[in-house]
Order: structure tokens, then sequence, then C-alpha cells
């Protein structure tokens, strides 16, 4: 499947999904939710962008009961293999997006250096899924252009150290925004109150996140998420 174009190619993984209990959706039901990641198709090689859910203690099995599909399956089903892949961007380390890291031991981890030390400190993720043998971390302050036309934002919010990956492509950018938002609808609210507010609309109008200034000076035709099928496009072409 190895391409020699230029521009980077975008699949869609499909890593299962895992029930999120009412108690934090803001309603009466639970919500299942996907588990999606991001393989990137570049001349530099293959990206993969998050690896799944991991493994986690009873506790947080019981809470969000995954059912996981296998890394190995999802890159095979797109004509890959775990040797094949050159690097890894995790968008933040929770246990459902960096759940397949070890899997690629030895493989660069582009991180953000203030999601790294959170985690470590504890009491954030599933430990095993930092430190294990082989783990090879590139640490990353800011913003960063990783391969030509490929750049690491920052897009903290879900957390601290949250990152999201930009690639550049004659048919317009594209966003992986991982868990910048948590559905393409909320993004979609957040870039209207920024045009709003741009336009000079009368107060009150909702806040949003500074950081979709520099989104949006990317001008995005295409925007992913982590957990939303749901893809965002601009109401009209730039």
């Amino acid at each position: 499947m190895h391409s020699t174009s230029a521009h980077p190619t975008v699949h869609r993984l499909d890593l299962g999904y895992f029930v999120r209990p009412a108690s934090e959706t803001g309603g009466p039901e639970p919500r299942v939710e996907p588990a999606l990641a991001y393989l990137v198709e570049h001349d530099r090689g293959l990206l993969l962008f998050d690896t799944g859910i991991g493994a986690a203690d009873p506790e947080t099995e019981a809470h969000y009961r995954p059912r996981r599909r296998p890394l190995q399956a999802a890159l095979a089903g797109v004509g890959v293999a775990l040797a094949d892949i050159s690097l890894v961007v995790n968008c933040h380390l929770h246990f459902d997006h960096c759940g397949g890291n070890p899997l690629l031991a030895g493989k660069p981890i582009l991180v953000q250096d203030v999601e790294l030390a959170t985690a470590r400190r504890g009491d954030y993720t599933i430990d095993e899924l930092i430190d294990f043998p082989g783990a090879r971390y590139e640490q990353l302050t800011g913003e960063a252009e990783v391969w030509p036309g490929v750049r690491v934002v920052p897009t903290p919010g879900h957390t601290d150290g949250h990152q999201s990956l930009v690639l550049h492509h004659p048919d317009g950018t594209v966003v992986l925004a991982g868990q910048a938002h948590d559905f393409a609808s909320h993004y979609a609210s957040d870039h209207l109150a920024r045009q709003a507010a741009l336009d000079g609309a009368a107060r009150p109008l909702p806040g949003y996140r500074r950081w979709l200034d520099r989104l949006a000076a990317f001008a995005p035709r295409r925007v992913y998420f982590a957990h939303d099928c749901s893809v965002w496009e601009p109401p009209h072409a730039p």
C-alpha cells in the first residue's frame, strides 16, 4: 500500500468503542463512542495518530466497558503491518488513545512535554502504557513541523498537553483533532462562535478555545475526531 506521493493520504482506523456512563454524558443515558485512529501515508513513511484502547485495571474496565479491535487487524485492513510504522503521534496519553503504543516499542512517539510529565506523575492514565520496555518519546514544546507538510499544533483543553495534527494537501488542509472536541458538532459550534466574534456580532456571545485562531489560519477543509465518526467540513469553500 505504501504511497510515493509527496502529499499525505489519511486512512481512518476503527479500533473499537467504549461506553461512556451517564454520569459523564450530561444526560440520562450512557453513550457509546468510537475509538478512532488515523494512518497517514507520506513520502517520509507511515505516521500513526493514536493507537487505540489499552488494557486497564478492573475498575476502569467496568466503568467504560470497552470493546477493542486489535491494532494489527485495523492496520492489516489497509495493507500495513506494525513494523511498517515510522512515527507515532498521540493526541494525549489517556488509555483509550495510547493503548497500542507498547506494540510499537522502538518507534519514536511524539508527545507534548507537559502531557508526558502529567502522565508520569500518576493517577492520570494506565502507567504500563507510558513507560513500557522500548518506549521512545520525542517531547515537543508547542508547535512543530515534524515532516514536510505535517505539523503538530497544541490544542489544550481536554488535557493541558493535548495536540492535533495538521496535514497540508493540494485539495485542502486536513486536521486530525483527536479529542480537542468530543464531537464534530462541538467543533462547528466553536468555529461559528469565533466567526460571530470576528464579525462583531452583538454580545453576549459564547466563548471558544483560542487555538481555533491558529487552526483557522490553515483554512481546513476537513477535520477528523477521535470519538466521533462525523467529519467537519466548512459550509462553503474558502
